[in-house]
């Protein structure tokens, strides 16, 4: 397998953004604009502190030749615990907003707020915990060695930066191959040694980038059901950028659908499914009215 297929330099980049706290870079400015707020419940049903804000929030890349409007007038909470889906065609921003809420990108307008504190000083607490779209290893280190890179950088010592490296590879049932290299894995395994990274320093929220959208149907399946497994024991916040209806669906507490750019958010979909879930649901009517809501909103962002 090629090296590149396993570490890309920006990816690289954004991770160590993430595990090294770096100092914040001064906000561009563009005119505010207005939309609807949603408020969030925990997964229980009870009220849970917010985890993230954010009002009236675009995003407008400035070109050579026009401004590109990537995101405009976002206005949603994520409550404490919950497992949020964004979802939306290619191109509506999703990722985006997920970067803007890791401190990954500047919004133009509007307000974000992480646990109270702007995007940045939640980036400097090590609020997030972060998975690409591709696993982000580096080929050259052993699955044990790349877990516990985010703990030596942040000063851990190597025994306890071992010790909480195996707990977390056995967290997602990769006990016995901390001595392989990501090159000796499958795509899933790979994934999942960037999640046990990724939750070795407890981030209090989870941001997840299409993290298994490059793979087999089948292991993608069991990849949702073990993070669905896992999201049940820890109830950790969870912010999942997908394309699949029925992964959104499957995962989340709550699913956010956005239109095509600039993207808006078309609306927010509170999940009426049990908390508790196999794969065997998604054949339920239950499942299937909810996927319909879904899938009719994503026509109504495009406008039919």
């Amino acid at each position: 397998m090629a090296w590149n297929s396993l570490v890309c330099g920006d990816k690289l980049t954004n991770w160590l953004t993430l595990v090294q706290p770096l100092c914040t870079r001064p906000r561009p400015h563009c005119e505010p604009m207005n939309n609807s707020a949603d408020s969030g419940l925990s997964a229980t049903g009870t009220p849970a502190r917010t985890a993230v804000s954010v009002r009236n929030a675009s995003v407008i890349y400035q070109t050579a030749d026009a401004p590109v409007h990537a995101l405009c007038d976002i206005d949603f909470d994520i409550a404490e615990g919950e497992f949020v889906a964004l979802i939306g065609p290619s191109g509506c921003g999703k990722t985006t907003l997920m970067r803007v809420i890791a401190d990954l990108e500047k919004i133009s307008a509007g307000q974000v707020l992480v646990n109270g504190v702007s995007p940045a000083e939640a980036r400097m607490a090590r609020a997030y915990g972060y998975v690409f779209q591709a696993p982000a290893l580096f080929p050259w280190r052993t699955v044990l060695a790349n877990v516990t890179l985010p703990l030596q950088i942040q000063g851990k010592g190597k025994a306890d930066a071992k010790r909480i490296a195996l707990e977390h590879l056995q967290r997602v049932e990769l006990k016995g191959f901390e001595g392989k290299y990501p090159w000796q894995l499958s795509g899933g395994m790979q994934q999942r040694v960037s999640i046990a990274r990724a939750l070795s320093f407890e981030p209090k929220i989870l941001m997840m980038d299409e993290p298994f959208g490059a793979l087999d149907e089948i292991t993608r399946d069991r990849l949702n059901e073990q993070l669905q497994q896992l999201w049940q024991r820890e109830r950790r916040t969870v912010v999942f950028v997908t394309h699949s209806i029925a992964e959104a669906v499957y995962l989340s507490t709550k699913i956010v659908v956005m239109s095509p750019r600039p993207g808006r958010i078309v609306k927010v979909i509170d999940s009426t499914l049990p908390n508790e879930r196999h794969l065997g649901l998604r054949d339920t009517p239950e499942f299937m009215a909810l996927a319909h809501e879904v899938r009719e909103a994503l026509a109504d962002g495009h406008g039919g």
